[in-house]
């Protein structure tokens, strides 16, 4: 009987999980405030579980996911990750379990030192354990991880369904990993000549093995409710109905995984699982990880419609392809309850999203989108990456003024990172742009730095950006649409309480509404906030806010 134990590290590098920078997400334990991490289900690790428990049989797996248990835990008193991961990994329930193979399972590169921790950690425990690994992140970065993790046998190449079958077959696994071209190890780390091993008709897969996971651990993330106009905590459960995708933008390296063509799960078997998800887990809001489920808009429409024939909700985590989000889609998920779209419009320069990004879209699309998103009641979240190489300051100028004619509800402004196995990467390679590990980054750090631009001037604007754009000139407060408007300036507060020019706006919204109690405390807040600390005080100069007196006569 073979026994797998799945790990999932986290999405953090320790010193952001211990000391969270400003313009980050926190959350509170009982010993002090840490960064938060953002919690996603480990499809990859319950798609392979459901597949060799189905083909192979002979198997048990466990699942840890370390990005939950860091949100549980009241309190962190481990000096280290490695220390934590240590003494989570010798409990005796993991001792009794007993893995013959432990496979890591990570997609982010804020997860590469923990990688490196956990092989060490999980050889020192279980020793006779074969240590594989798999995801976007060992994957695109197979060379340096074997290099600093001698620990790891094998990495697979792309997806592993069949390469992870195959190895359980095999009576000599580690001849096998050697002889198979969808396993790197350290003898053919440069060789080079790696295939992937995809299943074409995803109906194979027998339904994901969601029993590995705590579904409420899925449900406590406060990343989820600091978005604008996400509610209370509910049954989330995250799905993929398709792999692959076809398109090319410069920043994204999902196709290292799961390739350019399309491959799909069928829309029956899709409603199959959505049912069981219902009725079985209690299922009350989908989370659609797909990389392009606007790839077939009719067959995408049809889903979507189903999930609201359930009664259920529907999330779509990673954006929808605006050139595909004609009126029809839209009012589709509109009709399924849907009030909240986060939009990958990346830039609003027609020239960086054409040249630079690669992204089949322009201007035209994006306003088009957002009006038709504001009359039908969609609440929209715009993804925004600044500083691509070659993008120029006049460009920015030129976002930012296309951003104010324009009314989204909120903006989600990052940096653009170089990932591993980019087109980005290479260009900033080869131009040497980069002045830091690409490794050591997460969207929320810049470290392209060009002739055009410097890192700290990217930083700077980012975070100008956001105040300017979601409070100094949010659309929804311009329009009169206070109610609204405070749905982003109280989220902001959640995630950061001392976030002043949030109390201001906060203020002036509740002002507008007639609630003076409420308008006077929020611009109290602001005033000590701006007054105590430099860093806001900057902002209210730069914002020319300093008057915090009440503008209506209060009763």
């Amino acid at each position: 009987m073979e026994r797998i134990l799945f790990i999932v590290p986290p999405c953090v590098r320790f010193k952001d999980f211990k000391n969270p920078s400003y313009n980050v997400k926190t959350i509170k334990k009982t010993d002090g405030v840490y960064g938060n991490v953002v919690t996603d289900m480990p499809l990859g690790a319950m798609s392979l579980s459901s597949y060799v428990k189905k083909y192979f049989g002979k198997v048990e797996t466990k699942l840890i996911d370390f990005t939950t248990v860091l949100n549980k835990v009241p309190a962190f008193p481990a000096k280290s990750f490695r220390e934590f991961f240590d003494e989570f990994l010798a409990q005796n329930e993991y001792r009794n379990f007993n893995p013959t193979i432990i496979a890591l399972s990570a997609n982010f590169t804020p997860s590469y030192p923990s990688v490196i921790d956990l092989a060490e950690s999980s050889t020192e425990v279980f020793p006779d354990a074969l240590l594989i690994a798999g995801g976007a992140l060992p994957q695109t970065n197979y060379k340096s991880i074997l290099s600093d993790s001698p620990h790891i046998d094998a990495i697979c190449y792309g997806e592993g369904e069949k390469p992870l079958l195959e190895l359980l077959q095999e009576k000599d696994q580690l001849t096998y990993l050697a002889e198979s071209n969808s396993w790197i190890t350290h003898k053919k780390m440069d060789q080079g000549c790696f295939t992937h091993n995809f299943i074409e008709d995803l109906d194979e897969i027998p339904f994901y093995d969601y029993d590995m996971c705590e579904v409420e651990d899925y449900s406590i993330n406060p990343a989820i409710t600091a978005y604008a106009a996400v509610g209370t905590h509910q049954a989330n459960f995250h799905i993929m109905t398709s792999r692959g995708c076809p398109l090319k933008c410069t920043f994204c390296a999902s196709h290292n995984v799961h390739g350019r063509e399309m491959r799909y799960f069928s829309v029956d078997r899709v409603k199959k699982d959505f049912r069981r998800l219902k009725e079985k887990f209690g299922a009350e809001i989908f989370v659609f990880q797909d990389d392009h489920l606007m790839s077939d808009p009719k067959r995408a429409k049809e889903i979507i419609q189903y999930v609201g024939d359930l009664g259920l909700k529907a999330v779509f985590q990673n954006g929808l392809a605006l050139y595909a989000l004609k009126r029809d889609v839209l009012e589709v998920i509109r009709g399924i309850g849907v009030d909240q779209l986060t939009l990958p419009v990346e830039s609003g320069s027609d020239r960086v999203l054409k040249k630079l990004m690669k992204k089949p879209l322009n201007t035209k699309i994006i306003e088009r989108v957002v009006k038709d998103c504001r009359e039908l009641g969609i609440y929209t979240n715009l993804n925004i990456l600044i500083g691509m190489p070659g993008e120029t300051k006049e460009d920015i100028e030129e976002a930012i003024a296309f951003f104010k004619k324009i009314a989204p509800n909120w903006f989600i402004i990052l940096f653009a990172t170089p990932l591993a196995g980019t087109e980005m990467l290479e260009v900033c390679i080869e131009n040497d742009y980069l002045i830091g590990s690409y490794m050591d980054t997460d969207f929320k750090k810049a470290i392209v730095e060009t002739g055009d631009f410097s890192a700290e001037y990217i930083e700077t604007k980012a975070y100008t950006m956001n105040l300017e754009l979601n409070f100094v000139e949010n659309a929804d407060f311009r329009l009169g649409e206070y109610k609204k408007a405070l749905i982003g300036f109280e989220n902001a507060i959640r995630a950061k309480s001392d976030h002043a020019i949030a109390h201001y706006y906060t203020g002036r919204a509740y002002e507008k509404l007639g609630d003076y109690n409420k308008a006077s405390k929020h611009l109290q807040s602001a005033k000590e906030i701006f007054e105590t600390q430099s860093f806001w005080g900057n902002f209210a100069k730069i914002f020319n806010i300093h008057d915090f007196k009440l503008a209506e006569a209060v009763n």
